[in-house]
C-alpha cells in the first residue's frame, strides 16, 4: 500500500526566510510547524522536505553546511516528537549557479523531480498526498507531480497562483491533513 506524505518547503515554511539560511544561528522555526508535522504523523502522513538550495549553487554555502544544517533541524523535529521521513534538495541555479551548479535541473522546483524521486523512493501514493509551500515554485511543481492538495502559505493570506488552498497559519492546515473531500474531489478531475 502506498503511504500519504506532506511535502514542505524548507525557507518560508518550516524556517522564517531570511535569505540563503544556512545557519543553526540564524533559523528560526516559523510559528506552528512542530504542531503541524505532529498531527501530520499522527494521521499517517509521513513528512517529507523538498527545498531548493540556490545558495549553494551561487557559492554562498556548501552541500556540507547544508548537510549539516539539516541533521540539527531534524534533531530539533525529533525533540518535538516529529519524524521527517527524508530530505530533498536542489542545489543548482541555470543563471546564477557556480561551476557544475550552473545548470538547468528536473529536481529544482517548479520542475517536479524531488516529488518524483520521493514518491519513487519512498512508496508514497502523491494523489493523496499534500504540500505545502509559499512561492508559486512549490504550488506548481506539486502540480506537475500530481499532489492531491496543493497549499499555499502566505503570511497575509492572499495569493495569485492556483493552489488548492491559501492559509496565512500553518494550523489552518491542521483541518485539510484529516478531510479527504480534496482527495476525492482530485481523483475525479
Amino acid at each position: 500500500m502506498k503511504k500519504r506524505a506532506l511535502f514542505l518547503d524548507r525557507d518560508g515554511v518550516i524556517n522564517v526566510d531570511h535569505g540563503y539560511v544556512h545557519r543553526p544561528e540564524s533559523f528560526e522555526f516559523v510559528d506552528g510547524i512542530f504542531e503541524l508535522c505532529k498531527c501530520a504523523n499522527d494521521s499517517g502522513y509521513e513528512i517529507f522536505i523538498v527545498t531548493n538550495q540556490a545558495g549553494i549553487g551561487r557559492g554562498y554555502y556548501s552541500e556540507h553546511d547544508f548537510h549539516v544544517l539539516t541533521a540539527w533541524m531534524k534533531a530539533r523535529f525529533r525533540d518535538n516528537g516529529v519524524e521527517i521521513a527524508d530530505v530533498y534538495f536542489c542545489p543548482c541555479h541555470p543563471e546564477h549557479g557556480v561551476g557544475a551548479y550552473k545548470r538547468e535541473s528536473a529536481r529544482r522546483k517548479p520542475n517536479p523531480g524531488m516529488l518524483l524521486d520521493a514518491a519513487r523512493e519512498h512508496g508514497v501514493d502523491l494523489a493523496a498526498s499534500m504540500l505545502i509551500g509559499d512561492k508559486h515554485s512549490d504550488i506548481e511543481a506539486g502540480r506537475r507531480a500530481g499532489i492531491g492538495c496543493s497549499v499555499l502559505y502566505s503570511a497575509d493570506g492572499t495569493g495569485s497562483v492556483e493552489a488548492d488552498h491559501v492559509i496565512c497559519r500553518l494550523s489552518q492546515a491542521h483541518t485539510l491533513l484529516g478531510h479527504s473531500a480534496w482527495r476525492q474531489q482530485r481523483v475525479g478531475a
